[in-house]
């Protein structure tokens, strides 16, 4: 298979049992004018099951996915994508990770995650239209609705919520695979294969080339912000 072959890459993921919502001209049109890589948390990185009260956690598989789609992003662009987790609830697990892998934002609390994106806008300078955002349910669409790239991650536990975001055109792409079956690296492995440079970016990791140690170096720089919704409006975190 040709890695960086666009309709080789699409009959893979189909063949795995994703879907592409949208066609390949649509896909391939607006991915090069993303900017930032949103993520929903719950049923997303997991299955949507809180153990306790300090939220619902991640795997490490899809954490390296994230990891490797921004090196992707910084091979063919040359900067650093922005990453942001915008979750429901408190998530500690979601602070650890973007602390850890330094994403750009995490916000907490987020009832109406259209705050969130207008935000997104207002603080980093980036447009709804270069956002590329991932995501499985309700509350989710109506920024699913504005958003450049929508990944739908797969629950067959939802036929007609599943139909509806299909016939509203509210997705580009359905995962193979639940949150729990690591559907973010999914998401991750199709958009670094789409990127062009699957093979370098891999080569880049485990060879560690000079390439990806300034790319670390970079990443390793950013600071997070942590935000959540409070009385009406989106603050300051500060874990109590």
């Amino acid at each position: 298979m040709e890695f960086s072959n666009p309709n080789d890459i699409q009959a893979s993921f189909e063949k795995a049992g994703g879907e592409f919502i949208s066609p390949l001209s649509v896909f391939m049109k607006r991915l090069p004018n993303i900017k930032a890589f949103v993520f929903d948390w719950d049923g997303v990185f997991n299955d949507g099951f809180k153990p306790d009260n300090n939220g619902s956690p991640f795997s490490e598989s899809s954490s390296m996915g994230v990891n490797m789609l921004r090196y992707s992003y910084f091979l063919k662009n040359g900067v650093q994508p922005h990453v942001f987790i915008i979750t429901g609830e408190n998530n500690l697990p979601a602070l650890k990770l973007a602390q850890r892998e330094h994403y750009h934002g995490v916000y907490l609390s987020m009832k109406n995650k259209l705050d969130a994106l207008r935000h997104i806008e207002e603080q980093f300078g980036i447009t709804s239209k270069e956002v590329a955002f991932a995501f499985d349910d309700i509350l989710d669409l109506g920024m699913a609705e504005r958003t450049g790239l929508r990944f739908a991650v797969k629950r067959e536990a939802n036929p007609l919520m599943n139909e509806f975001v299909k016939m509203n055109g509210l997705a580009d792409y359905r995962t193979a695979v639940d949150g729990d079956k690591h559907a973010v690296r999914e998401i991750c492995e199709l958009l670094i294969g789409m990127n062009g440079n699957y093979t370098q970016t891999i080569e880049g990791r485990f060879k560690f080339t000079e390439g990806y140690t300034t790319y670390l170096n970079e990443r390793n720089n950013i600071v997070v912000q942590l935000y959540e919704a409070k009385t009406g409006e989106i603050r300051p975190f500060e874990k109590e």
